[in-house]
């Protein structure tokens, strides 16, 4: 009954709450990338939600598209502005998410939404994080976030598939404004992003 009735409900509220109260931060967010990156603010792309159903996740974009002389895009790192570092810190990169839970697309709490083009690279395990909606914060995000390896990520995952329930949202809810606070896992070793995944 949870899962079903009562965490969409709590998702919509929560989320609409959200908004209103972040509003400020989201504007001010809103311009200084919107100068820094000398354009677009908001970063969409297309990911796969609960069943693999596409939608298009809304961030805050914390990257220029600056390319090379051969207009290729340069790595990560060189295209992180000072401002885009701090807005992926503190994690406010994620709050224009709750327009994606608003519409349906996600949840507070399940799996990150990965890249389409990982889809066929899952074996069935791994393919289990897509029976629940992916959320803004889940049972991997707290367990290490973009600091742990992809196995690890897809066994938290799954875990959480198989054992969602409301003390399990309220444990990973606590957890991650500690992770916000002390800003651990937002990157994979030596890398501004995890490395992608190749399949296993």
């Amino acid at each position: 009954m949870y899962q079903y009735f009562i965490k969409p409900s709590f998702d919509f509220v929560m989320a609409l709450i959200g908004l209103l109260l972040f509003m400020p931060f989201f504007i001010i967010v809103y311009v200084l990338l919107k100068i820094a990156n000398k354009g677009e603010a908001f970063f969409i792309q297309q990911r796969p939600g609960k069943n693999g159903k596409i939608f298009k996740i809304i961030k805050f974009k914390t990257m220029t598209d600056e390319k090379d002389s051969h207009g290729v895009l340069l790595p990560d790192a060189q295209r992180l502005t000072k401002i885009g570092l701090f807005v992926r810190k503190t994690s406010l990169d994620e709050i224009p998410q709750l327009i994606n839970i608003l519409k349906g697309d996600m949840s507070l709490i399940g799996p990150r939404p990965l890249l389409t083009h990982y889809l066929h690279l899952y074996n069935d395990f791994q393919n289990r994080r897509h029976e629940v909606k992916p959320g803004i914060t889940g049972w991997a995000q707290v367990n290490g976030r973009n600091a742990i390896s992809w196995d690890q990520k897809f066994e938290y995952d799954v875990w959480y598939v198989d054992h969602c329930s409301f003390w399990v949202d309220v444990r990973i809810l606590a957890k991650t404004v500690l992770k916000v606070i002390k800003k651990e896992g937002i990157n994979a070793a030596d890398a501004a992003t995890i490395e992608p995944f190749n399949g296993q």
